[in-house]
């Protein structure tokens, strides 16, 4: 039986888009969404990324997010990786996997090719 794709509603997009601005709001670089729900062996529904050169600017990324999460959308992390090294931070919604990425895993790990076949938002201070 194929997978039943999950209709995007308007809180997965709220969702997806305050974590690309809590991102953008510490200085996230190239921050963009893959849109998982098309593709029938993902995990959740989108990927949020993003990047930034140092571990502490990693850090301070995750600790946005999660903030503005609860305060926005009242969503609680469910599971995080990474904290301990600040190489790659993984922030687990269930529907939407967030990673905060040093830039040099980033390049090395490079997700959106990895994901190639997904539809891919980018996001900037504009928006």
């Amino acid at each position: 039986m194929p997978k039943k794709i999950r209709k995007e509603t308007d809180t997965d997009i709220l969702e997806v888009k305050t974590i690309a601005e809590a991102m953008l709001e510490k200085n996230g670089k190239e921050v963009c969404s893959l849109n998982l729900k098309s593709i029938g062996t993902s995990i959740c529904d989108y990927f949020v990324i993003c990047n930034a050169d140092s571990g502490t600017n990693v850090l301070s990324i995750a600790d946005n997010v999660e903030e503005r999460m609860l305060e926005k959308c009242n969503r609680k992390v469910v599971r995080m990786q990474g904290r301990e090294n600040a190489f790659w931070i993984i922030l687990d919604y269930t529907n939407i996997v967030v990673h905060i990425f040093q830039t040099e895993y980033r390049r090395f790990y490079r997700l959106e090719d990895l994901w190639a076949d997904a539809q891919i938002t980018e996001y900037s201070e504009q928006q």
